[in-house]
């Protein structure tokens, strides 16, 4: 149902946001009953009405939300049988690697942020890395010009994975389990098998197709030549095979034996450019998050080789001053204002930022007030600013799908993490018997400037493809605090949309009132520079919104949904941990003890 005034209806629905929870038992779980569609945002739209009737899940103790309900339960008995976040964050991974193989990976790489119960902020990048011998001119042809697919369809698409590394550093320095214990269920759901739900099978049947075209791959993830059905057992031996691997020797056995050498012979038969080298020399780092202040809460969140924390500050920085909360969730002001805002900030975003260890990334400038004070000025209050005029706002630069997590524990240590493979499935192809899907993660870096890559992002210099070098991304797994205090972890899957799928979940609380499962269920929208057009989601406009904001210029395409919004508020009033699993992906859960 569509209303005259989308921002007056969130009212009556913030009101009845403060009825009880159905779901108030400590431990409860709830699956989103919503019918299940594929992860290619295909979710059906919601209301702001209907937004009323939505309730998080609460927990006294810790809380786990993910985009698969048997990862979140692998999360839920680690956090109990006394492992902390740290440990519950290792094991989802591994866990979503298998029952969420579109997206959770162990062939690809993310992002982890920590809040620590002492109070200490910490980032880590376990982001792929382009092999040694990449070149910037590599998804090129002779006269220059972009070859369609080289960067997403090819084996030179595939970066140096990430996530062994990036999960065993994290346990190993701030965990209290032992590798074998966080990894076994994820063995077990490998060797053993898992019922496919009618949500886990529209995702795998989006690349059937693709999955025919090689045998390996063909004898995972179709059963018999033929797409799987709800209620089929998926087994993955030799994923299960791999994990007991890395589970005996650590991220030596991925990186230096035999798992190595299988992605490194595959991609020489397939005219890839990994080496035994790369792999070997693969590094993560540990570095400070980015963060910024609004109305009281800090934000904090991933530095480059990420764009997502310094974006989205950037935007808040901009709109700090503008009364959001009484203007209300879907009027003309606050999407006008928030649009402009991401427009700038995406244009600052994709000329300046990119990997720290190749470039300069101005990150104290870009969320500097004057140059928010800067930005702001040259939003007009009647007008949608035209792409095309609009560039990076610091002069010329001059040179020097995804699965999000989130966990809190009874100690009150928070994980945000988000890793990738890009694509659903990334390359879609598998290395010998490895069991794992490889990347595609190199389609992030510049195959050109001022060419787009699949996300429709135009990038710049600062990103453009070289050896060793980590490609620019968008995820932004997300920790807020209120004062000292931890309030909010969020964070989300979605290409460039992650970006303002992460930052309109923080807003939808902390400036419009919403629980947290209303903040995540809520339509969106987006705005990334280029294409100079705002996607939004169904039930995002009343009609005379959309009026007045085509009457100002504004193009719009509407995307039945996008992104998969995991967080976990902490209610400053009760105390209780509150989880919510986006409505877009049915399969995910939140759960708690």
């Amino acid at each position: 149902m569509h209303m005259r005034k989308a921002h007056l209806v969130w009212m009556a629905a913030a009101a009845l946001a403060a009825l009880p929870a159905a779901q108030a038992a400590a431990g409860a779980g709830s699956r989103n009953a919503i019918s299940p569609e594929a992860l290619d945002s295909s979710a059906p739209p919601t209301t702001v009405a209907a937004l009323a009737h939505d309730h998080p899940v609460l927990a006294r103790h810790a809380m786990v939300v993910s985009s698969q309900h048997l990862a979140t339960e692998v999360g839920v008995k680690i956090l109990k049988e006394g492992g902390n976040a740290i440990d519950a964050a290792v094991a989802v991974g591994y866990a979503l690697a298998v029952v969420h193989p579109c997206c959770g990976n162990i062939g690809g790489g993310g992002f982890m942020v920590v809040h620590l119960a002492s109070g200490r902020n910490l980032f880590l990048d376990f982001r792929e890395k382009a092999p040694l011998k990449a070149t910037p001119t590599m998804y090129q042809n002779a006269k220059g010009q972009v070859v369609p697919g080289r960067s997403t369809k090819t084996y030179l698409s595939v970066g140096v994975p990430g996530t062994v590394l990036g999960l065993d550093t994290a346990l190993r320095e701030y965990g209290t389990m032992s590798r074998e214990k966080v990894m076994a269920p994820a063995i077990r759901l490998a060797r053993e098998g898992y019922v496919l739900e009618q949500g886990d099978v529209r995702i795998l049947n989006a690349r059937v197709k693709d999955f025919a075209r090689h045998k390996n791959v063909a004898a995972i993830f179709l059963n018999h030549g033929k797409p799987y059905v709800a209620g089929e057992r998926l087994r993955q031996p030799q994923l299960a095979r791999t994990l007991e691997m890395i589970s005996r020797e650590g991220s030596r056995g991925f990186y230096h034996g035999p798992i190595a050498r299988a992605i490194v012979a595959a991609s020489r038969t397939h005219g890839g450019i990994l080496s035994m080298k790369d792999l070997a020399d693969y590094t993560v780092q540990w570095a400070k998050p980015v963060e910024c202040g609004y109305h009281g809460y800090t934000l904090v969140s991933d530095p480059p080789p990420s764009s997502g924390g310094v974006t989205i500050c950037e935007i808040l920085q901009i709109i700090k001053p503008y009364p959001f909360s009484k203007w209300g969730y879907g009027s003309v002001d606050s999407l006008h204002y928030l649009v402009e805002a991401e427009r700038r900030a995406f244009a600052d975003r994709n000329t300046y930022l990119g990997d720290p260890a190749f470039v300069h990334n101005p990150i104290d400038r870009l969320l500097s007030a004057q140059h928010a004070a800067k930005l702001r000025a040259t939003i007009r209050p009647d007008a949608a600013t035209p792409s095309v005029d609009v560039k990076g706002s610091l002069g010329p630069y001059e040179g020097t799908d995804t699965t999000d997590y989130s966990i809190v524990d009874r100690h009150g240590n928070a994980v945000g993490v988000t890793y990738t493979i890009n694509y659903l499935f990334g390359l879609g192809q598998i290395a010998g018997d490895t069991g794992f899907f490889l990347n595609n993660e190199m389609d992030d870096f510049t195959s050109k400037p001022g060419v787009p890559n699949s996300f429709g992002l135009v990038q710049g210099k600062a990103n453009q493809v070289e050896p060793g070098k980590r490609p620019l991304s968008s995820m932004a797994p997300t920790i807020v605090l209120r004062g000292k205090r931890l309030f909010m972890v969020t964070g989300s899957p979605g290409g460039s949309t992650i970006i303002s799928t992460t930052l309109e979940s923080f807003l939808n609380v902390a400036d419009f009132g919403m629980n947290v499962q209303q903040a995540v269920n809520a339509p969106r929208v987006h705005q990334q520079w280029y294409p100079d057009v705002v996607f939004a989601e169904p039930g995002l406009m009343s009609p005379s919104v959309e009026r007045r904001l085509r009457a100002m210029g504004y193009r719009f395409k509407i995307i039945k949904s996008w992104g998969a919004d995991e967080a976990i508020v902490v209610n400053p009033r009760t105390h209780m941990l509150e989880g919510a699993n986006d409505r877009r992906l049915p399969a995910g859960l939140a759960a708690g003890y």
